[in-house]
């Protein structure tokens, strides 16, 4: 049983006991959160059911089990003969989640 489900402007693919990095949530350690917004769900490759845009009933259930920031990505900006360089760094926060249950509907 899997689902493609999206949130913060991107899409992950979800199946029970995977681990996610999504980006930042509003909810605690601990919680238990919902995605209704579920655009693919199906049990192998038979039972597969495409939403016009999502899949009626379908939600993926998770946990919330912490908070963080990714890794340091470096943007560095030149341009030649002209004496520019810019260096910039940026770590994105994440929200850790795992699956807990895909319901189709």
């Amino acid at each position: 049983m899997y689902a493609v489900f999206q949130t913060g402007g991107k899409q992950f693919r979800a199946e029970p006991g995977t681990r996610l990095r999504i980006p930042t949530l509003e909810a605690e350690i601990g919680d238990s959160v919902t995605f209704n917004h579920v655009l693919l769900a199906g049990d192998g490759a038979e039972n597969v059911q495409v939403g016009t845009p999502t899949v009626d009933g379908a939600s993926v259930k998770a946990e919330v089990i912490r908070h963080g920031r990714g890794d340091k990505v470096i943007v560095f900006k030149r341009k030649r003969r002209k004496g520019y360089r810019k260096k910039q760094g940026h770590r994105q926060n994440f929200t850790e989640i795992r699956v807990e249950e895909v319901a189709l509907g």
